[in-house]
C-alpha cells in the first residue's frame, strides 16, 4: 500500500509538471470544466488527444469502481446490522457477500446516473451524478479527517486493545494528514462555495434520517 501511494503521488506530481510545461497559466485556470489533463492532451495531440483521455478516464473509472462497489455494499451491510438500514442488506448470500446491499447500491447508482439535466447557460446536457460528484468531494474530506481523528480517539479510550495493524509514524503522520486535509477543506469552502456548501447540506440531511430510523432498531 505504501509503494502504491508513493507511485500515485509521483505520477500526480509529474502530471502537474507536464500541465505547466504544455499550457500557460491562463489556459490552466480557464480549462473547460476544470479538465486540465484533457486540455493538455488536446494541445499535444489535437483531436485524438480527447479520445486518448476519454479512454484513460474509462480505464481509471473501472478500477475505482471496483473498490467503491466492494466498500459501498459492506457499508450498507454494517448499517443494516446496526438496525439503521433495510434488514435485507444485513444478510450475506451463499457466496458470503451482501447480495442485497450490492443490488441496492446498483439501483441507487443507476438512479443517479440516468436522469438528465440541462444547463440553459451553456446549452449542455448533463446528469445528476456530475453535480453530486462536485458536491461530495468536500464532504468526503470531512469523513476522511474524522476517520484519522478516530485513530487518536481509540488510542485514548482503548489503549490496551490488540492492534495487528499499526499506523506508521504515529502520531506525526496522521496529524500531518489531518492538518493538510483540513487546509484543503477550508480552501474549498472559501473558494468553491457553489459546490462545497450544497455538499455539506446533503450530508446534514442524513442526520434526521438517522434519528428517524434509529427507533426501529
Amino acid at each position: 500500500m505504501g509503494v502504491g501511494v508513493l507511485i500515485v503521488t509521483v505520477l500526480y506530481v509529474l502530471a502537474n509538471v507536464a500541465y505547466l510545461n504544455v499550457l500557460p497559466a491562463a489556459a490552466i485556470a480557464s480549462a473547460p470544466q476544470d479538465r486540465v489533463g484533457t486540455a493538455a492532451l488536446h494541445a499535444i495531440l489535437g483531436e485524438p488527444g480527447l479520445k486518448v483521455m476519454a479512454a484513460a478516464i474509462m480505464i481509471s473509472t473501472f478500477g475505482c469502481n471496483n473498490g467503491l462497489i466492494l466498500a459501498g455494499a459492506r457499508a450498507s451491510y454494517a448499517m443494516a446490522r446496526d438496525g439503521l438500514f433495510f434488514r435485507a442488506a444485513g444478510r450475506l448470500n451463499h457466496a458470503k457477500v451482501p447480495g442485497w446491499g450490492l443490488a441496492i447500491e446498483g439501483l441507487w447508482a443507476a438512479f443517479l446516473v440516468l436522469p438528465r439535466t440541462y444547463d440553459p447557460a451553456t446549452r449542455a446536457y448533463g446528469n445528476v451524478y456530475n453535480n453530486l460528484l462536485d458536491y461530495i468531494i468536500s464532504a468526503a474530506l470531512i469523513f476522511y479527517i474524522l476517520t484519522i481523528a478516530g485513530l487518536f480517539r481509540l488510542r485514548q479510550t482503548r489503549p490496551d486493545v490488540d492492534r495487528p495493524y499499526r499506523a506508521i509514524g504515529y502520531p506525526i503522520i496522521p496529524a500531518l494528514y489531518i492538518a493538510g486535509a483540513a487546509t484543503i477543506l477550508i480552501v474549498l469552502f472559501v473558494y468553491r462555495t457553489a459546490t462545497t456548501w450544497p455538499g455539506l447540506i446533503i450530508v446534514l440531511l442524513g442526520v434526521p434520517v438517522y434519528f428517524a430510523w434509529r427507533p426501529r432498531s
